[in-house]
């Protein structure tokens, strides 16, 4: 299939069925705005930001403690600020669950550990205020940092929500992380508590993690309390009961919600800050305008709690939609494992990545119908249109799929799909409401029709209020603005089309994408180049063409006397997946015999990859600013080997 076939198109009363119609017929009655096309709503949004902005926090009932006294005071970045003057509490909005009764399941946990567990809107609202009690009683308050070594089940995400509800701040990582990602991430914003699971099982095995859990206890030494759930018991853990009232704390529209961390492809992992306000109207606007969730709806989005998405499929709640969780192996017993549980939940929007639906495509995977499946989302990597064309042709023609783009810097897409644009085989339907998202070329100037990098020309207020630990903001400038000042670079290539659709081409930088998910080189080095055998290292990623997890190459440089062998191979591999995760494990090993580097020590992987893909070696850097230019020509063999 070419690319740009036409694959879906809007229902003809898309405008009466889908709440982005709704949105329009109040944007006309309350605001006297009209719209006759997606694109000319896309760039209002984005000339006009307060009114924009505004637009949703009304639309939307945004509670507040304290009124705003502007939208956006400043439109500078970085630094702009958003509905200043203004109180809230995101967890007082995901909550209030729009839309669902009491009664109505609101969270169906799907685990490979233990029994499904269901809570109604009633019991997250009970388990919520017992956990909030329970922090409290472990000294936890506004500002404070609680730590979540736990899987995507319904306790971490009450413990998140427990965690807003003070004023705390929220941090978590995947109990699949070895120790010092763990301990790389939360050394930097000192917890004060720690909720850890013993263990779990991914497929048909059990994975202890107590001798992880002590290890991280013994390496953060601003922990108070640690609490172990007893997951791989198969038990459901509930906080103690308690008189005390729910209640939240009010809260600035910039207050710390949670950290997410960069992949940490220079130095430590970012710790990026997101705050209550920014990402609450954010993921209004996606989650209701965009995806189309609401009351009846049930949210799926295949992550663990060391991915955004995990984040972005926690505020289902605050547009009334339910959502469905799952840990564990993907693929076992087989591919169809989560097709499956989509049928048995009732799941009527399945989020995935595009490795995933890729892998079901090469398997042969054949779904069954799901009649409630209206929407799909894949993100983590770009689509090809082969991936478009297997969703339409084994698992619905009628539904939306919607190939989205956007990060854990913002904590959301900002390029993907809408009901009122039609699905292009390959392409991001377009830009997201409120996000000026263009293509700069080598001059800095936008364009449309060719690849470019692409950038961000006005501020998001879901864009990260800061780095932890970063007073004077300049680790935030240079992660985002130090090409373009006032302009935020995020990294990616992109071309955006005539008529406003998106093709995503990969990372401009040297970030890893493996299995759709991001990984830092510098997380490989510290590992590898902890063994005595390696005295440097560099390690590339070979993207795939037609979308599929492509090739992860390490080359090391060995101690004297020694040689790269099968055993010294075993035992890199090994330590990568201890201390890391089985993701981090390369496809391949080889021995060169030194890493280039800058006269200021900096190792280029850019180049590396450049040359392994094809490019002469003096296009692929500028050797005089080398510190040792003569490197670069041990990976010209490598290239006429593949």
């Amino acid at each position: 299939m070419s690319a740009g076939t036409v694959l879906w198109t809007p229902p003809a009363d898309v405008l009466e069925r889908a709440r982005i119609g709704d949105y329009l017929r109040w944007l006309r009655k309350h605001r006297g705005l009209a719209f006759p096309d997606y694109q000319a709503l896309w760039q209002w949004s984005v000339d006009d930001l307060p009114a924009f902005w505004r637009s949703i926090w009304d639309y939307f009932d945004v509670l507040a403690y304290d009124q705003p006294t502007a939208t956006l005071a400043d439109p500078v970045m970085p630094g702009a600020r958003w509905f200043t003057g203004a109180t809230l509490n995101y967890a007082e909005h995901v909550l209030r669950m729009p839309g669902v009764a009491a009664g109505d399941a609101i969270v169906l946990g799907y685990s490979q550990t233990r029994e499904p567990v269901t809570l109604t809107a009633a019991d997250l609202r009970e388990q919520v205020r017992r956990a909030r009690a329970a922090l409290r009683e472990l000294g936890v308050g506004r500002g404070d940092r609680v730590a979540a070594y736990a899987p995507n089940i319904p306790e971490t995400y009450v413990l998140m929500l427990a965690t807003a509800s003070l004023g705390a701040v929220f941090s978590s990582c995947a109990p699949e992380f070895g120790t010092r990602s763990v301990v790389d991430r939360w050394q930097q914003i000192e917890p004060t508590v720690l909720v850890a699971v013993d263990g779990y099982r991914y497929g048909a095995k059990t994975i202890d993690r107590s001798g992880e859990v002590e290890a991280i206890r013994a390496a953060l030494p601003s922990l108070r309390h640690t609490v172990t759930l007893p997951y791989l018991a198969g038990g459901v853990w509930e906080w103690p009961d308690t008189t005390e009232e729910m209640a939240y704390e009010p809260v600035p529209f910039d207050h710390p919600l949670y950290v997410l961390y960069s992949s940490g492809t220079t130095g430590l992992p970012k710790p990026i800050v997101h705050g209550h306000g920014g990402i609450l109207v954010e993921h209004l606007k996606m989650l209701a305008l965009h995806h189309d969730l609401g009351p009846g709806d049930r949210f799926f989005w295949f992550t663990t709690t060391g991915w955004m998405m995990w984040n972005f499929l926690a505020s289902g709640p605050a547009v009334g939609a339910a959502i469905v969780l799952f840990d564990g192996d993907p693929a076992h017993p087989d591919l169809g494992a989560l097709w499956r549980l989509a049928d048995e939940a009732g799941v009527t929007y399945f989020g995935t990545s595009a490795p995933f639906l890729l892998a079901c495509r090469k398997a042969g995977v054949a779904p069954e119908a799901h009649p409630r499946l209206r929407g799909m989302g894949s993100t983590g990597a770009p689509l090809p249109p082969e991936g478009f064309a297997w969703v339409y042709e084994a698992v619905s023609a009628t539904v939306q799929l919607q190939s989205l783009s956007g990060g854990t810097d913002v904590c959301t897409g900002f390029v993907g799909g809408v009901p009122l644009l039609p699905v292009y085989a390959g392409e991001l339907s377009c830009r997201c409401l409120g996000a000026r998202v263009e293509a700069f070329d080598a001059e800095g100037q936008p364009v449309i029709g060719q690849l470019g990098e692409l950038v961000i020309t006005r501020p998001m207020p879901s864009m990260p209020i800061g780095f932890w630990d970063d007073p004077d903001g300049r680790r935030y400038r240079e992660a985002y603005f130090d090409v373009y000042p006032g302009v935020w670079r995020h990294g990616d290539w992109i071309t955006i089309s005539e008529r406003g659709s998106c093709v995503i081409t990969g990372r401009s930088d040297a970030t890893l994408n493996r299995g759709g998910v991001r990984l830092g080189t510098s997380e490989f080095y510290s590992v590898v180049e902890g063994l005595d055998e390696v005295t440097d290292s560099v390690v590339v990623h070979l993207e795939d063409p037609a979308g599929g997890p492509g090739e992860l190459l390490l080359f090391v440089v060995v101690a004297d006397g020694r040689e790269l062998d099968d055993e010294l191979r075993t035992k890199i591999a090994r330590e990568l997946r201890t201390a890391l995760s089985p993701r981090h494990v390369p496809d391949e090993i080889h021995q060169v015999k030194a890493v280039p580097r800058t006269l200021s020590a900096k190792k280029l992987e850019v180049p590396v990859k450049k040359i392994l893909t094809g490019t002469p070696v003096p296009e692929a850097a500028s050797t005089g600013a080398l510190a040792n230019p003569e490197s670069l020509t041990a990976f010209e063999p490598f290239v006429r080997k593949r």
